[in-house]
Formats: C-alpha cells, structure tokens, sequence
C-alpha cells in the first residue's frame, strides 16, 4: 500500500510539474486585472488603459484596469504582492515604487522580493521651470544666482517623496544651492504655483509646462530624465550640467514573485509589440513619455539602481512621508 501511495504521489507530482507550461500557455484564459495604484485620470491610468487595450486586441481577453489608491501608490502595489502569482494580477506602477523602499520605513510587504519585473514602458521627464521674474535663462545662470541669494528661492513640488520633490533635492544637492521646499496636494496646484509667481522654481511634468513655455508664462531650462525629450528636443538634461542628476517618473509592469516564466515571457513580448504600435506611440508622444520597452532582467537592473539613489538621496535630505 505503501509503494501505492508513493506511486500515486510521484504521478500526481509529474502531472502538477507539466501542468506548468501548459497553463502559460494558455494564459490568458479568464479576464486578467491591471492594478494601478493612483487615480484614474493621471497618465498612468491612461498608459494602462491603452494598453489593456491592445492586450485584448492581440490576446482576445479583458484585461480590466483596477485604480487601488492611496498612500502613495502602497496600497495598490500591496494588493497585488499578495495576489496568486498566476498571471491575473498586474501591477503597472512609476517609479514612485522605488522612492517607498526607503521613504517609508515599514511596509507590509517587499517591495523587491514580492515582484518580478516584466518590462519598463515609457519614460516620463520633469522639466525645470522659473517664473519669468527669475532673471535666467539657463541652469548655470540659475544656480549661480541660487547660492549669490541663498535661501530667497522657493520651490514648489507635487507632496513630500514624490519625484517632484526629490528633483528639488537633487538640485540641492548636487549643484549646492539653497531653495525653500513648498510641498502641494498635487501636480496642478504646483504648477499653478510657479505660473502665478507664488514659487520661484518647480520641476513639473512636461505636458504641463509646454503650453506655458509657448506662452512665456514659464522658463524651461532644463528636464530631469537621462535623454532629451522627443518633445522638446532642443532642452538640455540636468544629468549634462551634474552627472547623477537623473529624475525619470518611469512607468512599469510587475507581476506577484512566482508567476510563471512562461506568462512573464509572453506578456513582456506583448509589452514589446505594443510599443510599436502607431496609436500607442502616438499617444505617448501626446503624454510627453518616451517609449522603453526592456526586458525583464534590464527593469531590474533599472529598478534595483533607481532604489540605491532614492535611498541615498532621502538618507542625505532626511525626508520623512507625510
């Protein structure tokens, strides 16, 4: 009876082993969620739903866009840390995941271990704008002016740890200059700070800044992401003035740890080939992101060097959350 059961057992065992392979790659066959962990509206909601879109286009399934808010994209990223990993729960989330491994000092799961990357999407940069009063016209001539009147200079951000923010810390650090940190509820609110001269000095995204640039109601000086911007290609980066200085508000996919290689492949090759896609360029451009695209392995390399410098950075400014 004995050899019986363990027969049975090494079957049961063989069977379980193949069962693997066979459900990615059917994947997927029921509706499949997309966890975004801030609101609907905003440009990562967006990117989401376009590219729910064209999973359901070239897979023939829902993919079903789920905004799961607040404490700054945790509770979202929590949810799907602690979903099966079976290929019906994803997180598409911004580099904000990075800033929370050190900006919050305990959190209910692990932000590196209970995920597996699947490929970074598109590339989001701030830009750095004055008010026309500021008397610049270039990111030199501003921090030159910066530490001649050091501590006269305000700045307003998005809210405490977000990328906003810690550009302003970057600028601080790194070209050594003391502005007054304004911390606002929002992207909008902070935008409206620095049109209206409230602030002298904000990295808001560049959408929002272009129509005002236009207008010269802003100065734009410069963008915060490693490369030019496709959309205002004659900008210099803030990484050619300071060599660390690189704020990219990244957009991702992850998937609970242990989700099935097979799924990870296949989704990563749909990740790919959406990115080619006209209407999903086209639209990207219109954010004012830069399509990526990666494989897993270069997410996480990515991700894994986006911590080190957020973790430095908050170390160094003592930043605590709100």
């Amino acid at each position: 009876m004995n050899g019986l059961r363990s027969s049975c057992g090494i079957v049961a065992a063989i069977a379980l082993a193949g069962a693997g392979p066979a459900a990615a790659q059917a994947w997927p066959a029921k509706p499949v969620r997309i966890v975004v962990p801030f609101t609907p509206g905003g440009g990562l909601d967006i990117q989401a739903r376009l590219f729910g879109k064209k999973f359901y286009e070239t897979l023939g399934q829902t993919f079903v866009v789920e905004n799961r808010t607040g404490a700054g994209g945790l509770i979202g990223a929590e949810a799907v840390a602690r979903s099966a990993p079976d290929g019906y729960t994803l997180l598409f989330s911004s580099a904000s995941l990075a800033v929370n491994v050190s900006l919050y000092k305990k959190l209910a799961f692990d932000p590196v271990k209970d995920f597996d990357p699947v490929s970074w999407v598109s590339s989001v940069p701030l830009v750095l704008v004055v008010h026309p009063s500021v008397p610049v016209k270039s990111v030199p001539e501003l921090v030159a002016l910066a530490r001649k009147r050091a501590g006269q200079y305000n700045a307003s951000s998005n809210g405490i740890g977000t990328t906003s923010h810690l550009s302003i810390e970057m600028l601080k650090q790194y070209a050594g200059v003391a502005v007054t940190h304004v911390p606002y509820k929002g992207g909008g609110p902070a935008t409206t700070a620095v049109l209206s001269g409230e602030v002298d000095i904000a990295f808001v995204p560049v959408l929002s800044a272009q129509p005002f640039m236009k207008s010269g109601k802003v100065k734009v000086l410069a963008v915060t992401t490693a490369k030019r911007s496709s959309i205002l290609p004659d900008v210099p980066t803030m990484k050619s003035y300071y060599p660390e200085f690189e704020s990219d508000n990244w957009y991702a996919f992850f998937v609970p740890a242990g989700t099935p290689q097979d799924i990870v492949t296949k989704l990563n090759a749909e990740i790919l080939k959406a990115l080619k896609a006209p209407d999903v360029i086209d639209y990207l451009s219109h954010d004012g992101a830069d399509p990526v695209g990666s494989t897993p392995a270069e997410l996480a390399a990515n991700y894994r060097r986006e911590i080190v410098k957020y973790a430095k950075l908050i170390k160094a400014a003592n930043i605590q959350p709100e």
